[in-house]
């Protein structure tokens, strides 16, 4: 016959771990803030809801059966999972702890998502995030889904605008990177045919990026450069701006990063003007924001320039 442990309550388990502990009725009752006698009655209960005993007296203790020390431990483990709840729920509600699970597209991920996450690791430990780094379609799609919680980027589609929040942030300029000992590299007022010698790594045409440089040739009446290589991967594009003399046109907030004396990149005097748009924070439409959220909010929109 099944047991009817559903009647045992907190109090029970809490009299049974500290039995098990203690091996003193009233050293328990004492640690549950209860008297004696409640205690002894508790016992009492407790075995009639099992329908057998719990203890038995040994000196001027008592002992638990073994059925009594089977349930001491479970009760043990269930206070503890509580008291770990109970601590969870509350940095919850409170914004001290949390899951965030994050898109962004690669210069504001750089610029502003890993700055404020670094920030928030220092302010607020128990705040973890997983960040998915890919293009604004993507982003777009998994936002969508629910299956992140917000999204540095840029709408795509019309429904976009109507089922995203967009809190608009910055734009992206782009520079031109190469390697450190580069040819041109360090050298001032470039003229466009200086960089058409070369060969140039390039995004993908219809990415925010590609069509951004193909406007730009066709403004200065130039035709696209020669192509070495045509890829979305940002590791490649670093491999080969690192190995050959090919330019890569990247957002500012990437080359930044890598462009300088130790980091063996440099970028160019270019005379190329380019900007690839502005971005925005993209949340859906009557989305819950736990705390923990709205503290990444805050920090990634106090980086960004008034």
């Amino acid at each position: 016959m099944a047991l009817a442990l559903h009647h045992l309550k907190m109090t029970h388990l809490r009299l049974l771990a500290h039995l098990a502990e203690t091996r003193r009725i009233t050293a328990a009752a004492d640690l549950i803030g209860v008297s004696q006698p409640t205690a002894s009655r508790l016992i009492v209960e407790i075995e009639d809801i099992l329908g057998q005993p719990i203890h038995e007296r040994s000196g001027r203790g008592i002992a638990l059966t073994v059925v009594g020390e089977a349930l001491a431990r479970r009760a043990r483990r269930i206070l503890t999972e509580l008291q770990e709840a109970t601590v969870e729920v509350s940095g919850l509600a409170s914004g001290d702890s949390g899951h965030l699970r994050l898109g962004s597209v690669t210069a504001p991920a750089l610029g502003l998502m890993l700055p404020a996450l670094r920030t928030l690791r220092l302010t607020h430990p128990n705040i973890t995030a997983d960040v998915t780094v890919a293009p604004s379609a993507l982003l777009c799609q998994e936002l969508r889904a629910g299956r992140l919680d917000l999204v540095l980027g840029r709408p795509t589609e019309p429904r976009d605008h109507e089922e995203f929040a967009t809190l608009p942030l910055d734009t992206e300029p782009v520079a031109l990177l190469v390697r450190q000992n580069h040819p041109l590299a360090g050298k001032r007022d470039l003229v466009l045919a200086d960089l058409m010698r070369f060969d140039w790594v390039m995004p993908a045409d219809t990415s925010p990026l590609g069509m951004a440089m193909a406007q730009a040739f066709r403004e200065n009446e130039m035709p696209a450069p020669r192509q070495s290589l045509t890829t979305a991967s940002f590791l490649l594009t670093l491999t080969m701006v690192r190995q050959t003399n090919a330019i890569a046109p990247l957002a500012r907030a990437v080359t930044d990063v890598f462009a300088g004396p130790d980091g063996g990149y440099a970028t160019l005097d270019s005379p190329l003007q380019i900007d690839v748009g502005s971005y925005g924070l993209l949340t859906r439409r009557g989305q819950a924001r736990t705390p923990a959220l709205n503290r990444l909010i805050d920090q990634i929109v106090g980086q960004v320039p008034l």
